[in-house]
């Protein structure tokens, strides 16, 4: 019997809700089928960050217990991007509350933390291809 994979729980699983829809679509599936890409979005006061892997044309999000640092660097993860904020403005990008002009002020006030931005832009793909 196959190992049943624990769902990703807080901000994690929201995030894996939101992107898992992407594995049925084909456009998805096609642009993304020889890309390996590995993004980090971590709401840095949340218990989970949430892990996005695509390859090969498959995305999935794993939950990563927001407790130790380590296990959230690069070196621990093998992350390609991330993003870390807090959880409020998150939702605020992600519903589109926060302008392009906000984002940049919240960027160089370091309320948002980017490594990896190309990669991180990406994500504004993934996105378009829910709609």
């Amino acid at each position: 019997m196959e190992e049943k994979k624990k769902k990703p729980r807080g901000f994690a699983g929201v995030i894996a809700k939101n992107m898992e829809p992407l594995n049925t679509n084909e456009k998805f599936k096609e642009q993304y089928k020889d890309r390996d890409l590995k993004i980090l979005l971590n709401a840095s006061d949340g218990k989970y960050a949430a892990f996005i892997k695509i390859k090969n044309g498959t995305i999935e999000v794993d939950g990563i217990k927001n407790e130790n640092k380590e296990d959230l660097k690069q070196e621990a993860l093998g992350w390609d991007g991330k993003l870390e904020t807090s959880t409020d403005l998150f939702f605020k990008m992600a519903t589109g509350e926060l302008s392009t002009g906000k984002m940049l002020l919240k960027i160089i006030t370091r309320k948002v933390k980017i490594k990896g931005m190309k990669n991180v832009m990406e994500l504004t793909n993934l996105f378009s291809l829910l709609g």
